[in-house]
């Protein structure tokens, strides 16, 4: 029997790495991969839908999912995490010493649905108190050349946004002190520009310094590790070929563990020579970044929630809404 060939987008990184070189495959499918930044990804997706499967935003699948039935059809592979909130930089010089301080500044964005900045207002807000329509909000990527210029994209209500020239970035903006604060990307593709390390500034550090301390402050306060990217398919090949979402979902799983059989062997001559301990070893096999509906439903309601609270959509979407029916058990 034929495999099914699909065209796929996936981003460089441990949770993808050897699905392109064909280390991997789903059972029954065969893999054309793109391999692609993030941002660039899922621009195309959003914008042409150009592959039948590829990781997307999860911000803009759910902003899309509250709009109406879409031609994506989530699985929940997480590809991507990151403490979102613990990477902004500040202005030494603002008067900038706590989350607080950031009420009436000047803060830069790549985009304003984008996932990170999700997050990262989710924190702000919920564990500081800072009402994002108490910032001026700066923002890198135009509308012809956004996420959010794909879905509807407007400024919510009560925020004031403005869109960053084409002939600026938010790396170099804060080097130069016209903003006061900021996340930066450093990325070159078709919709990311900046190049500037604002960090090369003395005049320039990360808010929670060192950013670990307040990422392990939080995990353990919230056992949240915000989730960034999903995996869609398209939903005319699901309804065609509806066994392709968990042979794909599988697929991911094995990457992950082969991951995890790798790690064991990295380590296992420390753990000969006494070096690590058994509490260490439990905590690196302990997994943080699980895959499937169940362990993940409290990160993944708080992103929706986020998104109506941000007024990013009128109604929070239900995540029976966003992902395939037969991995809600998952």
């Amino acid at each position: 029997m034929a495999k099914l060939k699909l065209t796929c987008a996936l981003s460089a990184n441990p949770r993808t790495k050897g699905i392109a070189e064909g280390q991997f495959a789903a059972e029954g499918i065969e893999l054309e991969v793109t391999t692609l930044h993030p941002s660039e990804m899922f621009f195309r997706q959003l914008k042409y839908a150009e592959f039948d499967v590829s990781e997307m935003s999860n911000s803009s699948l759910s902003i899309m999912t509250a709009q109406g039935p879409t031609q994506w059809v989530g699985i929940p592979v997480f590809t991507s995490r990151q403490f979102f909130h613990t990477n902004l930089m500040i202005r030494t010089d603002r008067g900038i010493e706590k989350p607080q301080d950031l009420a009436g500044k000047r803060i830069g964005v790549a985009e304003f649905q984008q996932t990170a900045a999700v997050w990262t207002r989710a924190a702000l807000r919920s564990e500081f108190g800072v009402d994002p329509r108490s910032l001026h909000w700066y923002m890198e990527r135009n509308p012809d050349q956004s996420h959010g210029g794909a879905t509807g994209f407007v400024p919510p209500e009560g925020i004031d946004l403005q869109y960053i020239p084409k002939t600026k970035d938010i790396g170099q903006m804060l080097i130069d002190g016209e903003l006061d604060a900021g996340r930066w990307i450093n990325a070159h593709n078709l919709i990311d520009r900046s190049h500037a390390d604002p960090l090369s500034s003395p005049n320039v550090r990360y808010l929670f310094d060192p950013p670990e301390v307040e990422a392990k402050r939080y995990y353990e306060k919230t056992n949240i590790y915000p989730i960034n990217h999903c995996v869609v398919v398209r939903r005319s090949i699901v309804e065609k070929y509806p066994w392709v979402i968990l042979n794909l979902y599988s697929m991911f799983q094995e990457v992950k563990a082969r991951n995890a059989r790798s790690l064991d062997a990295t380590l296992e001559p420390y753990y000969e020579a006494g070096l690590i301990d058994a509490a260490e070893k439990a905590t690196l096999h302990k997994d943080i970044m699980p895959y499937g509906i169940k362990a993940n439903r409290h990160v993944l309601e708080t992103i929706t929630q986020t998104n109506l609270d941000d007024g990013l959509v009128k109604r929070k979407v239900g995540l029976e809404e966003m992902f395939s029916p037969n991995t809600l058990d998952l």
